[in-house]
């Protein structure tokens, strides 16, 4: 039993490691970006114009970009106009009433405060307090606050152009991404139908630690979507590909249902492994077929196609589900409705409501 728990705890790091490069690897067209407007920003504000150390201007680039295309725009306007708020006020104050601890609280706070009135986004707060420390804790000389002010006018400009340049994969990740959750409801009905028939406790408890672990892959879904939406909406090149992002946007919710029902399915399945409860070879081959229909969507979704053309074999497993021998054992009957669930959310990713899903399914025989 140790080795088993050994083993399981060994193989949650391995997908916990997985997960980890999974997402740097989605993240690392935005940290080069990053990485180069910051360079861009400083040269320019210190080549070009001249600033003798224009440290804002790397600083307002990469808190304008940050790691996420959503909202980049509107970052690039709060980071310069907090920027202003707070130089402004603490150029202002630091005039009339000197530097020191107490006079830093009260210029952080007003700048903040100001912030807050202009009913601004946190960013834009935080910008107001933090250029206002500067301003108050290094007390510039004359000067000094146009320039920083400057820097930021560079970073923001930088910034600007860089996220009206963005590569194909954050609009090809969607898709992608909603493949490889459809690949993984398949792979799970797939191992389900498998512990079905051969009802090996071990495999159906090492399924159920794999189907708990899904979680990621509807956030990232949703990640990806989002993204892909800020991306058409803050690039004059791909606003092309909005309907195609759009698509995938509307299915997230379904996919997502599609997995937690899944999911359910899985834990029923395992739970009769364990108990010894036989589950009818019927519901094991309905299992399989369901598996093969979700292939062959993720397939159309990797073509860029919506999966429109499989409701029909989807209708006819749901019709089959109505028509097998309904089991004595509870377990059994539970893993039916459940292989109802699945199908009933699956026919959403072809376009039917989840009311019209739901009705396209016959009621099981009493």
């Amino acid at each position: 039993m140790e080795l088993v728990r050994f083993e399981r705890g060994r193989q949650r790091g391995r997908r916990n490691l997985g997960q980890r490069l999974e997402r740097f690897r989605d993240k690392r067209w935005q940290v080069a970006q990053c990485a180069l407007a910051a360079g861009i920003a400083w040269f320019i504000a210190h080549d070009l114009l001249g600033h003798e150390v224009p440290v804002f201007a790397p600083i307002a680039a990469v808190v304008s970009l940050g790691t996420s295309y959503a909202q980049r725009l509107r970052r690039v306007v709060e980071v310069t106009a907090g920027v202003a708020i707070g130089v402004f006020l603490g150029d202002l104050l630091v005039a009339g009433l000197g530097s020191g601890a107490w006079q830093i609280a009260l210029i952080v706070g007003l700048a903040m405060t100001a912030a807050v009135l202009l009913d601004a986004g946190t960013l834009f707060v935080n910008q107001a307090a933090v250029q206002a420390l500067f301003v108050a804790a290094l007390a510039p000389g004359a000067g000094d606050s146009l320039l920083r002010w400057t820097d930021a006018l560079v970073g923001g400009a930088v910034a600007l152009v860089a996220a009206t340049v963005v590569p194909s994969a954050p609009l090809r990740r969607p898709r992608e991404q909603a493949g490889a959750v459809l690949a993984k409801v398949g792979e799970l009905l797939r191992a389900a139908s498998e512990v079905m028939v051969d009802g090996d406790v071990e495999r159906g408890l090492d399924l159920l630690d794999d189907a708990r672990s899904t979680d990621h892959l509807v956030r990232r879904l949703q990640a990806a979507a989002d993204e892909g939406m800020a991306v058409v909406a803050s690039s004059p090149f791909r606003v092309r590909h909005r309907p195609g992002i759009r698509r995938v946007a509307d299915i997230v919710d379904p996919l997502d249902r599609a997995l937690r029902s899944t999911r359910v399915l899985v834990r029923q399945v395992a739970v009769g492994a364990y108990r010894r409860r036989p589950v009818p070879a019927a519901y094991a081959d309905l299992a399989a077929d369901l598996a093969a229909t979700v292939d062959k969507m993720a397939a159309e979704l990797g073509q860029d196609r919506a999966p429109d053309a499989l409701r029909d074999e989807l209708l006819a497993l749901g019709r089959a589900t109505s028509a097998v021998d309904r089991a004595d054992e509870m377990t059994a009957e539970v893993v039916l409705a459940q292989l109802r669930s699945v199908v009933a959310d699956l026919l959403m990713l072809t376009g039917l409501g989840q009311l019209e899903a739901t009705d396209a399914l016959p009621p099981p025989p009493r």
